[in-house]
């Protein structure tokens, strides 16, 4: 698959699809492609069916969407228990609305479920994560609809690929990096 090109509305043969919200978007694309049974991350907007579905527009708060990434994966190389794991652990999954000093309801943490087993899984970790780390984790679990679902505009793709130097992502992604490769060694590609 190409980073480049949008993500195929259906999963190919074998593959499925995560959408998860935990903050900037740029960030969770850049850590999570380096995960072994991702195919593909791109960045996008879900969880309301508010249009335009612009950065512009998500950027307000006020239209109920959340930046996200939409993922490709390898369910035969990458368990979605696996997934989450990583995904609880690259963002703070008890700030209401609110990743450092990102804040809004567009950077709130959700996980966008696309079955009934995504369900599950994804109700077991948010219980075994309060358990563990003994807060409350306020990670919305809502099912993914997919007319809901905008890919974000183009220059957001592969942002911090292409935008190394970007203050922000020099604050931000070093760290979440540094905590997947700590986590996950033996998980990334």
């Amino acid at each position: 698959m190409s980073r480049s090109m949008p993500i195929p509305k259906i999963a190919p043969e074998g593959l499925e699809f995560a959408t998860l919200a935990g903050g900037c978007f740029w960030c969770l694309e850049t850590a999570l492609f380096e995960v072994k049974g991702v195919v593909d991350v791109e960045s996008g907007y879900a969880g309301s069916g508010h249009t335009p579905a612009t950065y512009e527009a998500v950027c307000t708060g006020d239209t109920g969407l959340a930046e996200v990434v939409h993922i490709l994966f390898d369910p035969a190389v990458l368990t979605y228990e696996d997934l989450l794991k990583i995904f609880f652990v690259l963002h703070d999954p008890t700030t209401l609305n609110r990743q450092g000093n990102d804040v809004g309801t567009q950077y709130r943490s959700a996980i966008f479920t696309h079955n009934d087993t995504q369900a599950q899984v994804a109700r077991e970790m948010k219980s075994w994560v309060t358990q563990v780390i003994e807060q409350t984790v306020v990670t919305e679990i809502t099912p993914f609809v997919a007319e809901q679902y905008t890919r974000a505009e183009d220059y957001h793709q592969e942002y911090f690929e292409h935008n190394p130097e970007n203050t922000y992502c020099q604050m931000v992604i070093p760290y979440k990096l540094s905590k997947l490769r700590a986590n996950f060694v033996g998980m990334l590609k």
